[in-house]
């Protein structure tokens, strides 16, 4: 049984569609999928010769184009793997500017992206399509803030702190 919303559709799709996935040359590394409306596939080469995007995507576009229109129009991003997560966060985001991308809790796996207030709608896309997409494709917890958002945080951390009461340096017992 087959069913048109799973992801392993769209990989099946590009193994048919991609010789250099047929035969192992370029690897899909993660699919994240809403199905109807936008899919994301992260790719990796094995060959340092053959561009694993431009693989997927074929001259002009044709082996892309004709998956999505299997799919009846479902976008399609293909971004480039990369087993170091900076890049890839800033390229699964696309094609949304991130002004900068903080690591929250490495251990929890939680992620802080900020982006510039103009990109923040194309940073969630509709209905948080983008967003929604990205952690499963990552494995990580994201917060997308815009640059406004963020400076507001700041300046009321900044607040608090300047209310912490203080000591005296003189008071401070053992302390020349």
């Amino acid at each position: 049984m087959v069913s048109r919303a799973a992801p392993e559709l769209v990989q099946h799709l590009f193994q048919t569609e991609v010789p250099e996935i047929y035969d192992g040359t370029v690897i899909i590394r993660a699919i994240a999928r809403e199905a109807g409306e936008r899919t994301k596939i992260a790719v990796l080469s094995k060959d340092k010769d053959v561009d694993a995007v431009g693989a997927c995507v074929g001259m002009k576009g044709m082996r892309v184009q004709s998956i999505i229109r299997e799919l009846r129009g479902e976008k399609i991003d293909i971004i480039e793997w990369h087993e170091g997560l900076r890049h890839f966060r800033r390229k699964g985001l696309q094609p949304a500017k991130v002004s900068r991308v903080t690591v929250v809790d490495a251990a929890g796996k939680h992620l802080e992206v900020v982006v510039d207030d103009s990109q923040l709608s194309l940073a969630i896309a509709r209905r948080g399509r983008t967003f929604a997409s990205l952690p499963s494709c990552l494995g990580w917890k994201i917060d997308i803030k815009s640059e406004e958002e963020k400076r507001q945080e700041v300046e009321q951390q900044m607040a608090a702190f300047g209310t912490q009461t203080t000591t005296s340096l003189d008071k401070v017992e053992g302390l020349g």
